[in-house]
């Protein structure tokens, strides 16, 4: 099986799409232009913005602040999590100094 690009087509708004990805890569593509096509649609639906280009610009603002959003958990929870850690090894080390 080879593992070179191979053609993937996606519908997103209603037109067809086709990019290359790696076969491995497939279903994640598959899904990130799914979950592009529903929030843009949404965004359509709305009927705020119409061009294209707006929406498209108005869908990759809403993905940047949820990933903004994610990371800013994530590294909450990573330092949380860290500091846990060192407490719980202060411990060990209290504890096997006694």
């Amino acid at each position: 099986m080879s593992n070179s690009p191979e053609p993937v087509s996606v519908i997103i708004l209603d037109k067809k799409y086709q990019f290359a990805c790696d076969p491995e890569q497939r279903n994640d593509l598959v899904e990130a232009a799914r979950q592009l096509d529903e929030t843009m649609t949404e965004i359509k639906d709305s009927g705020r913005l119409m061009s294209l280009e707006r929406i498209a610009l108005q869908a990759a603002l809403n993905f940047s602040a949820e990933l903004m959003k994610l990371r800013a958990t994530e590294n909450f929870r990573q330092e949380k999590l860290d500091s846990r850690i060192r407490i719980l090894a202060d411990q060990i080390d209290d504890a096997l100094k006694s």
